[in-house]
């Protein structure tokens, strides 16, 4: 770009947005959607395409700030400064963002946040294990620690709830749980009497739902029990294959690197990740050129989101983060972008799994914050994409992640999403797109469960939920998506066929 060019596109991109920011004053809310004629919708496209692809030279910008339309000239402006600076430290969006909905937090929250580590004190966790919502209950079988070992009735409740986790585990009724119970028990027990934990945990590093198996990971690091860890690292699901290196790798340095070396086959990600820190100063000859191997084959597979597995294993090789060859990255801008950018109100269902409890949340797609993101979740929605899927992280005074194909974070979509951050502050109902560094979007969505401020600096909002947030709110660890669907208008609804 010349520097007469620059120049004026600094001069029109700054002075020219006093009439903006003057309508921003004067109507908080952004313009109402209208009809896009095939012109406009080919300009805004070109505008989101020079952001995505950060090209700041595209003289389609320069011609868009000139626009008599004044979306036109916002998203210009707009896409320019996330051009010059991609973190847009200003993120004015000319005019103002409309706030998002409030939601108050349900009673329950208050006491799930008064829990606090016993410290021999464990008359406040074993009331929580009697809560009357199961949040509560689990977040207290989480906070049992060896404190409470003289605790009889703690220890009677704890032993319970895992014999009382069936073979099948897993549906549950909305309000209630499958395998959680069982799973969070098994690891308090062990805590607090491994006499009584150990034979159950026998029992549980066999059960057929995988996420019990990971718990039982958990609870033989507790016991440091390595005989059932050696066995769980060979799961054939690689989320407990992850988590039983991970555990057994501190308890027995090297001594297991054979196995670590078998675990760099793995299909999963995650697996392959653990098995390469796990190898890390391995006095074995053969587990660089094993690390060297393994990153090729990863290379190949050509996603971006198989970022941290790469780098793991290049760490282990003792080559630098340099070395990493990502896939060549693609801008694009899904079709409907530029309806989203131009004020459409387009909204997705969220429908649970009957097995998981059911129902359903609608989120409002945020095209006045991120078109781009927006419109690419929407159209991996409309492809099913999402159907089946999981909410694989529940926290919950925090946020449900969810949306990988693997049950994990470390596996998603495979082209990176571009950040588009904005001023919206993250409250209590935003949904925002899941990220392990700037602009390494990969198709997962978090829901805030409650205001997190803190993230607003970080991570895109390109929802909102608008109904159901009780749901959301009842999402347990592990709760399959039966779908994800555009929300068809009403006009679209009754028109005959």
């Amino acid at each position: 770009m010349t520097a007469a060019i620059r120049s004026a596109l600094v001069l029109v991109m700054f002075c020219g947005a006093s009439d903006a920011t003057a309508q921003g004053a004067a109507q908080p809310k952004a313009a109402p959607h209208r009809s896009l004629t095939r012109a406009s919708v080919a300009e805004v496209t070109a505008i989101l395409t020079a952001e995505v692809r950060r090209d700041s030279s595209d003289t389609t910008l320069l011609k868009s700030m000139n626009s008599h339309d004044v979306r036109v000239r916002t998203l210009a402006r707009r896409a320019f400064g996330r051009i010059r600076d991609p973190k847009f430290a200003a993120r004015d969006s000319f005019p103002a963002l409309r706030a998002a909905p409030v939601y108050p937090d349900p009673d329950w929250r208050l006491r799930y946040r008064a829990l606090k580590k016993p410290a021999g004190d464990c008359a406040a966790i074993r009331a929580a294990l009697a809560d009357r919502v199961w949040p509560v209950r689990l977040r207290a079988m989480d906070l049992v620690d060896a404190s409470c070992t003289g605790d009889s009735d703690l220890v009677f409740a704890l032993g319970e709830s895992v014999d009382a986790m069936g073979v099948d585990a897993s549906t549950r009724s909305f309000g209630s749980v499958s395998w959680h119970a069982g799973a969070h028990g098994l690891v308090a027990l062990a805590h607090v009497q491994p006499a009584e934990a150990r034979p159950r945990l026998v029992r549980s590093m066999l059960h057929a739902q995988w996420q019990v198996r990971a718990y039982a990971a958990r609870a033989a690091a507790v016991l440091a029990d390595t005989s059932i860890l050696r066995t769980l690292a060979r799961d054939g699901d690689d989320n407990v294959k992850e988590a039983a290196i991970d555990a057994l790798s501190k308890l027995t340095g090297h001594a297991d690197d054979a196995l670590y070396l078998a675990a760099l086959s793995s299909k999963g990600a995650q697996a392959v990740r653990a098995a390469a820190v796990a190898l890390k100063g391995s006095p074995r000859p053969d587990a660089v050129a094993a690390c060297n191997a393994a990153f090729e084959r990863w290379v190949a597979h050509d996603n971006a989101s198989s970022h941290d597995v790469r780098e793991a294993l290049l760490a282990t090789a003792g080559r630098p983060i340099g070395d990493d060859r990502p896939p060549t990255f693609k801008p694009y801008v899904a079709p409907r972008a530029a309806e989203l950018a131009m004020g459409a109100d387009i909204k997705l269902r969220v429908t649970m799994s009957p097995a998981a409890g059911g129902g359903a949340f609608v989120v409002r797609l945020r095209g006045d914050v991120a078109p781009i993101m927006a419109a690419r979740i929407l159209e991996l929605a409309n492809q099913h994409y999402y159907d089946g899927l999981t909410w694989h992280r529940v926290e919950a005074d925090f946020v449900i992640q969810g949306g990988s194909l693997g049950a994990t974070e470390y596996i998603g979509l495979d082209q990176f999403l571009r950040d588009e951050l904005g001023t919206v502050p993250h409250p209590r109902g935003t949904v925002g797109m899941s990220t392990r560094g700037h602009d390494t979007g990969d198709a997962q969505w978090f829901v805030n469960l409650k205001d997190n401020a803190r993230l607003t600096k970080d991570y895109t909002i390109f929802g909102e939920v608008i109904e159901g947030i009780e749901v959301v709110d009842g999402v347990l660890e592990g709760d399959t998506i039966l779908r994800i669907e555009e929300v068809r208008p009403a006009w679209a609804r009754t028109r005959k066929r």
